[in-house]
């Protein structure tokens, strides 16, 4: 296996030089990095959980700062670190759980109590925690005796006590990885297949001769048009063209969706107000869902929501479960934009006398400013579909709060050199 420091270091060049193209790639990507971080980590013979936050906390810092802007590789790392916790919260659970079955029944056989070690401020914490979170689905579903609950012999010596307890601690620590690999898997499953479970709704929300409005080129989106066309459902598709940016991937869009049998109808982006009023439907996709609600998406989308908005037409967005980030927009650490190339609005040939210094301070005459992204308000949201189904704007918090530990929030970057 690869070295875990060629792996990240390979991967970071990726991420700064945006040769991962999508924030689902993004995001399994860095999922599968992850996994193999784990993997590789050595574990200590106490606080296991707190050496893989430690190691998961230090590769991301780096993946961060090398692509701020991908909020998804950030949205996995979080992810990451909220499985561990609850991984060995669940272990902590189940071993209280068979120290207390183990005193009962000594006490049954009459067994002294006070031969049993007390429970730890931290066990007794770690058993209030319990009642307010439940186990994880993966400890549920194995059921495999945790070494706490196998009782000690007292004609054991010491030299057999100790080699019990080595054992028991190395049985935890690989029980942990075990663990919270398996829960990465299952995320990395979750994100290959975001596409299909929300497209799977597709037959929920559109219905016969109704007209869509899109724009960009969103994989999501268009697998969730073609799935209701697959349930023969008739409708027809406003594709708004994207220009300039993403080089007019809207056209793009309009050829995959008439090579699949899609009436589609191609508008210029300023068209799009005029047009909208004949529109059931603005169905888009996603950079990005904030804690609040907001969306971050492809530049232009701000303008649609609110000729949707004024119009009376649902605006509806698609998001796979990367996409759910736990920040807030007002939060420091959220990059929420960055400049593209000039050269997708203007050619430098034909603009070139324009350009020239026309002062000894050397200030251009002409300035290009290509925004990448708009932020649309939680108020100009109708709906999102995710993987999990369809939520109303103000739910998404609680929607998040499931997926992220609060104290995970903040993965500090490390400064620029």
């Amino acid at each position: 296996m690869p070295d875990v420091h060629v792996l990240v270091n390979d991967f970071v060049v990726k991420l700064r030089k945006r040769k991962i193209e999508g924030s689902k790639a993004t995001a399994k990507q860095t999922a599968e990095l992850l996994r193999s971080v784990i993997s590789q980590q050595r574990m200590p013979h106490v606080n296991q959980a707190g050496a893989l936050i430690d190691a998961i906390k230090m590769v991301g810092e780096q993946l961060i700062a090398a692509n701020p802007v991908e909020l998804a590789v950030g949205n996995i790392v979080r992810r990451v670190l909220h499985i561990i916790r609850e991984e060995d919260l669940s272990l902590a659970t189940a071993a209280i759980g068979g120290l207390n079955l183990s005193a009962e029944s000594d006490e049954d056989d009459g067994v002294d109590r006070d031969d049993h070690p007390v429970l730890s401020a931290a066990a007794v914490a770690a058993a209030a925690r319990s009642t307010l979170r439940p186990p994880s689905l993966q400890a549920l579903l194995e059921d495999v005796p945790n070494p706490a609950t196998v009782p000690r012999s007292s004609s054991s010596g010491g030299d057999s006590e100790g080699k019990s307890k080595s054992a028991d601690k190395t049985s935890k620590s690989w029980k942990l990885k075990h663990n919270v690999i398996e829960a990465v898997n299952e995320l990395i499953q979750d994100i290959s297949t975001c596409h299909e479970q929300i497209a799977e709704q597709a037959v929920e929300h559109i219905h016969q001769n109704e007209v869509i409005l899109t724009l960009g080129n969103s994989r999501t989106v268009m697998e969730f048009l073609c799935a209701a066309k697959e349930k023969k459902r008739s409708f027809r598709v406003f594709v708004a063209e994207g220009a300039p940016r993403f080089v007019y991937q809207g056209h793009v869009l309009a050829k995959e969706l008439v090579a699949r049998g899609l009436q589609t109808t191609v508008i210029t982006d300023s068209a799009i107000f005029a047009m909208i009023s004949r529109v059931n439907m603005v169905i888009v996709g996603a950079h990005a869902v904030m804690a609040n609600g907001g969306v971050i998406a492809p530049i232009g989308l701000n303008m649609v929501a609110l000729a949707a908005k004024r119009h009376a037409v649902p605006f509806v967005v698609l998001a796979g479960i990367h996409k759910l980030c736990p920040l807030y927009p007002h939060n420091p650490e959220v990059l929420l934009n960055e400049l593209k190339s000039p050269s997708d609005l203007l050619d430098f040939g034909e603009f070139s006398d324009c350009m020239d210094f026309g002062s000894g301070a050397g200030s251009h005459l002409l300035h290009v400013v290509n925004p990448a992204f708009d932020y649309v308000p939680p108020k100009l949201v109708n709906l999102f579909i995710t993987d999990t189904g369809g939520h109303n704007p103000s739910y998404m918090y609680r929607l998040i709060a499931d997926y992220y530990s609060a104290v995970d929030l903040v993965v500090q970057r490390r400064p620029a050199s």
